[in-house]
């Protein structure tokens, strides 16, 4: 228990040290990831977050080399593979390789996995009536075809700050446990290790009250290294006679790249268009669409990871039947594709629960909202979710203002914003159309005024901020996907009326939350 608590720490320290010498030789050089395309960051960041990697995997292959020399050519092999797919992706990084090169280096890699180093997907548990499932002379094929996948996923999900990090970290946590369980010391070594490597990384990617962005990327480098890596534990766990999990339990460790990555390369297939082409549908997408915050995304999604990795070892501990768990496993990705092959569906449930769970929204510009109380808050929300029910797609936010001081009423806002797409094609004067309709109708039915803002633009900022408050969805379908625009209102009533009381309301509209 001493060494591996000191592996840890020497592999945390040494890594954290080597990316930050890293990021400070990257902005010498200019060897930076530049906003644009796809990219969802709009500063110029190092890509040299697998360093760290490299430099605690190496840590990790000299323990294991000292301790256990009797598997000498296995850690040879995993040093050399991992050199590989660090050199390919960080030249991936600057000059852009095609998927074909990629794949042929990937393919390299994986036959020294398996020829070397002999770890091999040799069967697929006890899945036909118990007897087990030998894929004999498909092992190998079968091998290249999961490891690679498994590099791939996990590169694809590195799409916001700190997810591809904390969704590994889970899947290393995890299988640290069963490690520890089964008394697998060289595997159990190999990933304390990595996981130094992986929290010194997420010190410098993920964000925090005290670090607003990424100071530093994976890139290509680390994401492809971090899913051999894990490709190489999942596999080498789970094959053998003293095996230390099932394969179907592999599947859930490793739940949400797997189903994320199947789901997009299966909608892009069916689209006509390539697999392997960039998109705005992975699952991180969708939530920052549907208003999460890029820290709240990331947090939720590795919440989830985790959740659905504790039911994989749940379901191991338990003895629950290895078909049983596959098929509970292909049910959950059944739902999750079709949720995500309708994303406009899925992101009015993830808005719900944004305002459930009180999180905070993405921010606004430049913009004054108004006071009102409580009760006339309620009222407008009220009013204003009816009209834009079977309209376009909206959000209406809740803004709370506390009471300057000397005052005892609590003042709130209520703002409405019309999502739309960027390059929409819908003419501008539909969209002058819908707005003089909408202001025309609140004014006549409820003796409101709908004041329109400005489309929000950069140029247009004057300054930021972020309420407090959640944002409260007015059970809008949403209708687009994409990147989006928008039109943004401010609700106020044109006649004043009486205030009732200091009181929050209790409830706000059908299928919204309290105001926070």
């Amino acid at each position: 228990m001493t060494d591996t608590l000191i592996l840890f720490a020497i592999s945390t320290l040494l890594a954290g040290f080597t990316v930050r010498f890293a990021i400070s030789l990257a902005l010498a050089h200019g060897i930076l990831d530049r906003p644009g395309q796809h990219k969802q960051h709009e500063t110029h960041t190092p890509f040299v977050g697998g360093t760290g990697i490299l430099v605690a995997l190496s840590i990790a292959l000299v323990f294991l080399a000292s301790h256990f020399p009797e598997h000498t050519l296995k850690w040879l092999g995993l040093g050399l593979g991992a050199m590989i797919i660090f050199i390919t992706g960080f030249i991936d990084d600057i000059f852009q390789l095609s998927y074909k090169l990629r794949f042929i280096v990937q393919t390299l890699v994986v036959l020294i996995m398996t020829l070397a180093s002999g770890v091999v997907i040799s069967d697929l548990g006890h899945l036909l009536a118990g007897e087990l499932f030998v894929l004999a002379m498909f092992a190998i094929p079968f091998t290249l075809l999961a490891t690679i996948g498994g590099i791939n996923a996990l590169n694809m999900i590195d799409g916001i700050d700190g997810l591809s990090g904390s969704v590994t970290l889970m899947s290393l946590v995890l299988l640290g446990i069963v490690a520890y369980i089964a008394g697998d010391q060289p595997n159990l070594a190999l990933i304390i290790a990595v996981s130094g490597g992986t929290v010194a990384f997420l010190c410098f990617n993920l964000r925090h009250p005290f670090q607003a962005r990424a100071k530093v990327f994976l890139g290509d480098n680390g994401s492809m290294l971090l899913g051999f890596l894990i490709a190489w534990l999942l596999i080498d766990l789970s094959q053998g006679i003293d095996r230390a999990m099932t394969p179907v339990t592999a599947l859930w460790l490793f739940s949400i790249p797997l189903m994320d990555t199947i789901s997009i390369m299966l909608r892009r297939i069916r689209q006509q268009k390539s697999p392997f082409e960039p998109d705005h549908n992975h699952l991180h997408h969708i939530m920052l669409s549907a208003g999460y915050r890029v820290g709240d995304a990331v947090y939720t999604i590795a919440c989830i990871h985790l959740l659905l990795g504790g039911i994989g070892l749940a379901g191991l501990y338990m003895d629950i039947p290895e078909v049983l768990m596959l098929l509970a496993f292909v049910c959950i990705f059944c739902g999750y594709f079709y949720l995500t092959l309708r994303p406009w569906h899925f992101i009015t449930a993830l808005r719900y629960l944004h305002a459930l769970w009180g999180l905070a929204p993405t921010k606004s510009y430049g913009l004054f909202l108004g006071s009102h109380t409580a009760q006339e808050a309620e009222n407008l929300v009220r009013m204003l979710s009816g009209e834009l029910r079977h309209n376009e797609n909206s959000l209406v936010h809740v803004m709370e203002q506390q009471a300057p001081h000397g005052k005892k009423l609590t003042q709130y806002a209520v703002v409405v914003n019309i999502r739309l797409l960027d390059g929409d094609n819908t003419p501008h004067k539909e969209t002058e159309k819908f707005t003089a309709a909408l202001q025309a109708r609140m004014k006549e039915q409820y003796g409101i005024q709908l004041r329109p803002f400005f489309e929000r633009r950069k140029q247009d900022t004057r300054n930021t901020f972020q309420p407090g408050a959640a944002a409260e969805n007015g059970g809008i379908t949403e209708r687009r996907r994409g990147e989006h625009k928008l039109l943004i209102f401010e609700a106020m009533f044109d006649q004043p009326t009486s205030r009732q009381g200091e009181d929050k309301p209790s409830k706000i509209a059908s299928g919204s939350s309290p105001i926070k």
